[in-house]
């Protein structure tokens, strides 16, 4: 193995823990932010997901008997430990508070409004995991429900993800738009050029365009890898042009438990330099390294700053051996 592939990026904007999605992901969130610390990474953000209606709780959420108000009480939890954690391990590492929403439908807003005004949350992560109000990145047959009430293709699916996809970053500009082109996942071809649906992709492009326009970062997301596909979320298409619109990228492992934290992000180093990106951003607060350099570019978050580091500086920092 050579030196640079021992080597892993110090930043994720993107976890969750056992502790708080049960069922979804392992560990305990501590544990997550000891391994991350082990790593020598720099920044770690804390998403676990956002409550959701009991409509739209996941078989195992059924299963295990949880309830609407379970759902607000381990929010509460959430933030109270993940404060805990922060004081406890502040010289370590930098920890970032927030969390992933979940956009299902227009009234997804108001939860979303919730969370924000129930916790002094520091950032979060705009997601669409669900289209005509089922998962599609859950398992298969609910992805071929999902695509047999667009109208039976890959393609009409695609189209309405990308157009949920705006009607969510209209309503809640997220300054972090997690794992852009998820639809691929469970798709017929998740190789596939997106290029070759031009109304998929003239969506693709609008989007982008819309996240440049009100200044958010869109996630290189490891995640794609380890479920089996060659490029992160966005894939090396939609990447090249976020660029040469003058996007910003941060760095993500979606990690689901200690073993998942900066698992293949080697891969993910050598994929940006592929496509050609240059610089990195990452989330800072007010009164950390490289947190205070310009005004707060979200007035929800007054304590949340964006830095930049160049390709050319993460290849030189002491990273970790994976």
């Amino acid at each position: 193995m050579t030196q640079e592939k021992e080597y892993e990026m110090p930043f994720s904007h993107h976890s969750h823990s056992g502790q708080f999605c049960p069922g979804h992901a392992k560990d305990s969130l501590e544990e997550v932010i000891q391994t991350a610390i082990s790593k020598k990474m720099q920044v770690f953000c804390l998403t676990e997901h956002m409550p959701r209606d009991a409509v739209d709780f996941y078989p195992e959420e059924i299963e295990a008997g949880q309830t609407e108000a379970w759902h607000s009480t381990n929010e509460e939890a959430y933030f109270t430990e993940a404060l805990r954690l922060r004081q406890k391990y502040t010289s370590q590492i930098s920890i970032i508070i927030g969390f992933e929403c979940d956009w299902i439908r227009p009234s997804s807003h108001s939860l979303i409004t919730r969370s924000l005004s129930r916790f002094p949350f520091e950032f979060f992560i705009g997601s669409v995991h669900h289209m005509h109000t089922v998962p599609i990145d859950y398992d298969h047959d609910m992805y071929i429900r999902a695509r047999n009430i667009a109208g039976g293709t890959d393609e009409r699916l695609f189209e309405d993800y990308f157009d949920a996809q705006l009607d969510m970053l209209k309503a809640l500009k997220p300054p972090v738009v997690g794992h852009f082109d998820l639809i691929r996942l469970k798709s017929d071809d998740p190789e596939r050029s997106i290029k070759s649906w031009p109304g998929v992709w003239e969506k693709v492009v609008r989007n982008l365009e819309f996240v440049v326009g009100y200044g958010g970062l869109v996630e290189v997301n490891g995640a794609a890898l380890r479920k089996g596909m060659s490029e992160p979320y966005p894939n090396g298409e939609i990447c090249e042009e976020l660029l040469a619109l003058g996007g910003r990228f941060c760095l993500s492992d979606d990690s689901h438990g200690v073993d998942q934290v900066s698992l293949n992000f080697h891969r993910v180093l050598e994929f940006l330099d592929r496509v050609g990106v240059q610089t990195l951003h990452y989330l800072s607060l007010v009164g950390e390294e490289g947190g205070d350099l310009s005004p707060a570019p979200d007035e929800r978050f007054p304590r949340t700053r964006i830095a930049a580091v160049s390709m050319e500086e993460v290849k030189q920092m002491a990273f970790w051996k994976a």
